[in-house]
């Protein structure tokens, strides 16, 4: 008989592992062997017993400790593995399987329902997804928005039940209330055991024999609900926000489902928006270019002065230091960039354009001839 393999070694965890990881990397073998999703492989079964032994023994601090210090050897003379209780030998894959389904429940509630879970699973209300229009200034500052739901809510005259009033829902005959059955079949690696939500209630473990005439036993029904969500500073479109609990209800008395409200930030009229910073075309005339002034700027907190030194050009971007937008979840704040744009008049007569006539070969003069190297 060849020597068994480490414990830690067949799970894949390292010696100092925690409970948690130990669960984890179980449940990741468990699933990848099982014999039921491996029919045609004969060395799957193996590795599933193997694996279902390893945890067993480490599972359990005590068992665990007695591995660390003696190894093997701890369990060779008939020793208990934890609190499977499987001695020395008669660890065969029916074994494994009954503590697969001890410990886990079966594929289903390792799933979410996905493969036969219970009830609470399968009852579950769907979850839900709505969008929340928002402006840049909600953005600054936060928000609160209400936002009326059509959805499916809780029948209020069986409290979600499903059954008359002064009636209740009766344990379901087949799987005498547990929701769950377990099938036995034989196959060419023995006695195979697995477990499914019952199919006679559903999962539920109740059937209603005598249905509430207003939601006609499915304990809910379509109506209206007004949510009030805390939208926080600095949020973008595409953000969301998860509110358990805020979807449809249940059917029979199960958990509701989930809302998901997904934000869409307006275009502003005035300013482009780059994640926290904000930039702002600013139009100026020539003269205050060249000259230097002293211009008033608009942000989101009010109007500032802005000082543009004499000659500047056009296009020049300047910064504000502080006046973006709140850095979502972070603290601190973008900046406002101020792009001055020199603003050409378009309509020139009378004195302006003798004034102009006067000093424009002057300018034209202090033009820079473009670099010859640009078209060479």
């Amino acid at each position: 008989m060849s020597p068994k393999r480490d414990f830690y070694e067949i799970l894949g965890v390292e010696r100092g592992a925690t409970e948690t990881d130990i669960k984890k990397a179980y449940r990741k073998l468990a699933v990848k062997y099982h014999p039921d999703r491996n029919p045609d492989d004969p060395t799957a079964a193996e590795k599933f017993r193997e694996a279902t032994e390893a945890y067993e023994v480490l599972k359990d601090p005590a068992e665990r400790q007695k591995y660390d210090q003696f190894g093997h050897a701890a369990f060779d003379q008939g020793g208990g593995f934890g609190a499977g209780g499987f001695g020395a030998g008669g660890f065969d894959i029916n074994d494994a399987l009954e503590s697969f389904l001890r410990n886990f429940g079966g594929f289903g509630d390792m799933f979410g329902g996905g493969m036969g879970g219970g009830g609470a699973s399968v009852n579950r209300g769907h979850d839900l997804q709505v969008k929340v229009e928002l402006t840049l200034d909600e953005v600054a500052e936060g928000a609160r928005k209400k936002i009326k739901l059509r959805k499916q809510v809780r029948c209020g005259t069986c409290e979600g039940s499903g059954a008359r009033a002064g009636s209740k829902p009766a344990p379901c005959a087949q799987c005498n209330g547990m929701g769950r059955v377990r099938q036995v079949r034989r196959s060419l690696l023995g006695q195979m055991v697995t477990e499914s939500a019952c199919p006679r209630c559903q999962g539920r473990g109740t059937t209603v024999t005598d249905p509430c005439t207003e939601c006609h036993g499915t304990g809910t029904l379509r109506g209206e609900e007004t949510v009030e969500v805390r939208i926080p500073k600095g949020v973008s479109t595409g953000n969301f926000m998860e509110l358990a609990g805020r979807g449809d209800a249940g059917q029979f008395g199960g958990p509701a489902g989930d809302l998901r409200v997904v934000m869409n930030v307006a275009e502003h009229p005035v300013f482009e928006r780059h994640g926290d910073d904000l930039l702002l075309d600013l139009p100026i005339s020539p003269a205050d270019l060249a000259l230097g002034a002293r211009v008033e700027v608009p942000t989101l907190d009010g109007r500032v002065a802005l000082k543009v030194p004499a000659g500047t050009q056009t296009h020049k971007i300047f910064r504000l230091r502080g006046k973006g937008l709140p850095r979502l979840n972070q603290g601190g704040q973008g900046d406002q960039l101020v792009r001055v744009i020199a603003w050409t008049p378009q309509d020139v007569g009378g004195a302006m354009k003798k004034e102009l006539e006067a000093v424009a070969g002057r300018l034209r003069d202090q033009v820079p001839a473009p670099r010859r190297d640009l078209f060479s």
